[in-house]
């Protein structure tokens, strides 16, 4: 067994590459995988009927086994009320079995002696199966009718049935899941400012056309008059190097937010940040190319979720054979550099830097003074020697 010594011993020498960090266990308003974290409380009871009055979209938001549970009874259910009909039908007109028949009795069933097989012949019906057993005899005008009621009403249910399963399988948010985003983001320098980093990578090798990227920072603010403001929501600006619209979206990409004096994050501090309280949710929009349908891909990212002082490591190479490789084994894992505590140590710095630069300028363009030097004053009476 390995002793607690060695333990934190390795973990001092793996303190430079840093896993994807663990899930907070602070309540978001939207999980990792972009489901939000809300309930609606106190909808008054007429509002209810607004589900209904919607029905497709009801339907299709269904979870899958309400989906299965409501094709299982749509069908069985239908062939149970018409086998009752069926059942009517036989029974008074004195087709079922034990009933007194009169020499001259004209059937509008044939063999339909019970309950059991009135079932049987609504199941034969309505799917079309038609074993040749139990037929209409054509000789009632009831029986015409209501078999033409019955296949009316099973092609509906079979189209409805049919697009529900379709619709659902075809949502976009299934494409969404192949839409991934790093498990933690990084504050570090990216040329020569100081930004806040996260990674997106698309699994599929279609692309996702037009795609776009924003975020919004959650939190909690009290406003000027004292009123207290449960998620307010701030815009965050995030951007790749080739800009931030019409992304060409066929390999992982970073995000990164410059933190300048519009940004939220612009009072904190490696210390600070641990102990904040807020929600950095950022949304990737696209088209899907193959569907052409839009979807919308979310994740969120709470204080504990951001290394300060990290920096991701490359996960793109090139192979020997001229293919572009994609690592995803350090998608989320991170590495420590240099980084400054603060965003005004940063910015005093930088000013300091550029002081001390505009003077070593001035001095090389003015020139340096040389203490040695002694000024000879040259008075205008000279001795003038004659020839």
């Amino acid at each position: 067994m390995v002793s607690l010594s060695s333990y934190r011993m390795l973990q001092v020498l793996q303190g430079h590459i840093q896993p994807a960090a663990h899930r907070g266990r602070k309540t978001r308003l939207v999980t990792k995988d972009g489901r939000c974290n809300i309930e609606f409380g106190n909808i008054e009871y007429s509002n209810h009927f607004a589900y209904l009055l919607d029905f497709w979209t009801t339907f299709v938001e269904i979870r899958w086994r309400f989906v299965l549970l409501l094709f299982v009874a749509s069908f069985t259910g239908s062939w149970f009320v018409f086998s009752l009909l069926w059942y009517w039908i036989a029974k008074s007109n004195g087709d079922l079995t034990g009933q007194n028949r009169t020499d001259g009795h004209v059937q509008c069933i044939d063999n339909v002696n019970g309950l059991t097989t009135a079932f049987l012949y609504s199941l034969e019906t309505q799917t079309t199966i038609g074993y040749g057993g139990r037929a209409l005899t054509g000789h009632c005008a009831g029986t015409v009718a209501l078999i033409i009621i019955q296949s009316l009403i099973g092609v509906f249910i079979n189209c409805f049935m049919c697009g529900v399963i379709l619709a659902k399988i075809s949502l976009p948010k299934r494409r969404a899941k192949t839409v991934t985003f790093s498990d933690t983001a990084v504050i570090c320098l990216k040329k020569g400012v100081l930004c806040l980093l996260l990674r997106v990578a698309n699994l599929r090798k279609t692309l996702l056309i037009g795609s776009q990227i924003y975020g919004k920072l959650l939190r909690t603010t009290t406003a000027p008059d004292g009123d207290t403001i449960i998620l307010d929501q701030v815009d965050i600006d995030f951007m790749v190097d080739s800009g931030k619209d019409n992304l060409f979206f066929v390999c992982p990409l970073t995000l990164y937010h410059v933190i300048n004096t519009s940004s939220p994050f612009y009072e904190l501090s490696a210390d600070s940040l641990p102990h904040q309280d807020f929600e950095l949710v950022v949304f990737l929009d696209g088209t899907a190319e193959s569907t052409s349908s839009s979807c919308q891909v979310r994740t969120s990212y709470i204080p504990q979720e951001i290394q300060w002082g990290f920096s991701f490591l490359p996960i793109i190479s090139r192979t020997k054979t001229g293919k572009y490789r994609v690592d995803f084994s350090n998608f989320s894992k991170s590495v420590r550099v240099t980084t400054p505590h603060c965003v005004h140590c940063f910015e005093t710095d930088a000013d300091q830097r550029s002081h001390n630069q505009e003077n070593q300028d001035k001095q090389q363009k003015l020139g340096i003074d040389n203490l040695g030097f002694q000024v000879i004053d040259i008075h205008d009476s000279m001795d003038v020697t004659k020839m």
